[in-house]
């Protein structure tokens, strides 16, 4: 095993130093001890993250991947986590009163804890060491001396902390503001829009609720405007692959993915995640061959499940390596000219399909429907519960004018009124890309 400090996204996370900081780690190990087989990708979390971006970005560097707890990249993800505390805002300020089956509801995740749970045995889970958290310009890790740490008032011009700031080299920066583009935009989203076409919601829950979102100032700070992305940065980020499009290098290489089943927690490591990645590989792909999912029951929290022998995850993760190794022999063991991705494909082992395991232990093969869906069912998250795909991938949405006939439940005339004017510029139309959307084109740009 190897790694270093810089390939852990708790320190930097910033997939661009990561790849770099695997190619030089690589190179260290190569020249000291010979050139390895295979190189494997290990990690969970954020090193889910970096696996897959290091994958699609700097083909090469990995032959294989094994991400558990995973999620596709960052900045689709902190879309809809970093909306929790927009929504706790503006319902817990609403004009009228919400149950919790309700505020579930338009969160999209397996309950409103998600948003709002603050100890959980011995993990602490707060949901603010993410939303606000990582648009939160002073929250910087404790290596950053708190003198030289950005305040508004004190030391405006220290140092910025948000996941945007930490990768200003590729995002770029607001010639109006100084500060790095962020990949965060609103405009457009209506919120709890599935859980009103349901009838969980009222209308004027739903018109309340999206007129009071509001979104975050460049301090990390809720204010009553919405956020808007700049589009040439959106374009960069996706050319350039800071997001998983499913594309570049991604589909040439064999993906296991191991999840210990977290939502009823719950824990933001939820199980949608694994298959926003597949819906992507999908779409760039034609298929999704390549990904291997293994689910199995938590041991009660992400910290047993991480830390005991006798985890689930510790357990069956064992069979994920052997198999691995497999599958990349028999790729290394073709001598045809296909091309990588097919050789990926027609050379996985013949019994290695998606599976879950019951929390008897029993392994059991996973599909659409079936046991593994009803023991472990996906939920989403607030941009989900609000019309996007299963993919994910849309950071700013198109726009379309409001329509009455797109709601499955009645509005008044006065209500359709006050819709236009909460959404001036249109809604989310997910049925087409997004603003700045494309295929990955940039692979081993370097900066």
């Amino acid at each position: 095993m190897a790694s270093s400090s810089l390939n852990v996204f708790g320190n930097n996370c910033n997939d661009v130093l990561s790849a770099e900081s695997l190619m030089m780690v690589k190179e260290y190990f190569i020249e000291h001890f010979g050139v390895p087989v295979h190189t494997i990708g290990w990690g969970g979390s954020g090193g889910s993250m970096q696996q897959h971006l290091i994958a699609q970005d700097y083909p090469g560097l990995l032959d294989g991947m094994l991400p558990t707890l995973s999620y596709p990249d960052i900045f689709t993800v902190a879309s809809g986590a970093l909306d929790c505390s927009l929504l706790d805002h503006a319902l817990t300020n609403a004009s009228s009163p919400w149950t919790n089956e309700q505020k579930t509801a338009v969160s999209g995740f397996s309950d409103w804890g998600m948003c709002t749970l603050r100890q959980l045995g011995k993990l602490t889970w707060i949901p603010s060491e993410f939303s606000p958290g990582w648009v939160n310009a002073s929250k910087c890790d404790p290596v950053v001396p708190k003198a030289q740490v950005y305040d508004a008032a004190s030391n405006p011009g220290g140092v910025l902390c948000t996941i945007y700031d930490n990768e200003v080299n590729v995002l770029g920066k607001d010639p109006k503001t100084g500060r790095a583009y962020r990949l965060l935009d609103n405009t457009g989203v209506e919120y709890g829009l599935a859980a009103f076409n349901a009838g969980r919601i009222t209308a004027e829950q739903f018109l309340d609720l999206n007129q009071h979102v509001g979104g975050f100032d460049q301090d990390g700070k809720i204010a009553g405007a919405r956020m808007a992305a700049d589009t040439s940065a959106l374009r960069r980020a996706y050319q350039t692959g800071r997001i998983n499009t499913g594309g570049g290098g991604l589909a040439s290489i064999p993906i296991i993915d191991m999840r210990p089943y977290l939502d009823a927690v719950p824990d933001l490591h939820d199980r949608f995640r694994s298959f926003s990645t597949r819906a992507r590989l999908t779409a760039a792909n034609g298929a999704a061959s390549n990904q291997i999912m293994f689910t199995m029951p938590t041991a009660g929290i992400l910290y047993t499940d991480l830390t005991s022998l006798k985890s689930p995850l510790t357990l069956h993760s064992a069979e994920a390596l052997p198999v691995m190794d497999r599958w990349l022999d028999n790729i290394a063991h073709d001598p045809s000219n296909a091309p990588a991705a097919q050789k990926t494909a027609r050379n996985k082992p013949s019994d290695l399909v998606d599976v879950c395991w019951t929390p008897s232990g029993e392994k059991i093969p996973d599909g659409p429907s079936g046991r593994c869906r009803e023991l472990y069912p996906l939920h989403g998250d607030p941009r989900i519960a609000a019309g996007a795909p299963l993919a994910n991938d849309i950071i700013k949405c198109a726009l379309k004018p409001v329509n009455a006939k797109d709601y499955a439940q009645p509005l008044t005339a006065g209500q359709l009124a006050k819709l236009k004017t909460i959404f001036p510029e249109g809604v989310c139309d997910y049925s087409r890309p997004g603003v700045g959307q494309q295929p990955v084109k940039e692979l081993w740009r370097k900066y």
